[in-house]
């Protein structure tokens, strides 16, 4: 695995985002804004830095006690309905490891992992 030293002037970073960072629901404002934010400073690290490598893991619905957390009733419903289809962790530790298994000329940007049954 790579990681990025600080004076090595070399190495890789990688952001986590969602898939709710390309598209914004009704509830849903504010965490997409921070998963847009994500794929923003990752760019803007991108370009500031060719030494850098810079991959954004934009997963889709993954297993995970979210809808646990909201407060809407009718979203945390929603939510565990989107959930039905999950997708296991593994699937995102795969898709990270792609990214990093490249060669150190190829900088994979942005992966997008979901589910084959995904409606979104």
């Amino acid at each position: 695995m790579r990681i990025l030293v600080v004076g090595a002037g070399a190495g890789q970073i990688i952001n986590l985002s969602s898939i709710g960072g390309h598209a914004v629901h009704p509830t849903g404002a504010v965490y997409s804004a921070t998963k847009f934010a994500v794929v923003a400073i990752s760019e803007g690290l991108r370009l500031e830095n060719d030494k850098i490598r810079v991959t954004v893991i934009s997963p889709g619905v993954t297993e995970s006690e979210l809808a646990e957390s909201i407060s809407a009733e009718s979203a945390r419903e929603a939510m565990k309905e989107f959930r039905r289809i999950a997708i296991p962790s593994e699937a995102i530790g795969s898709a990270i490891a792609f990214a990093i298994q490249q060669p150190d000329d190829v900088d994979v940007n942005e992966i997008i992992v979901r589910p084959t049954a995904s409606p979104h």
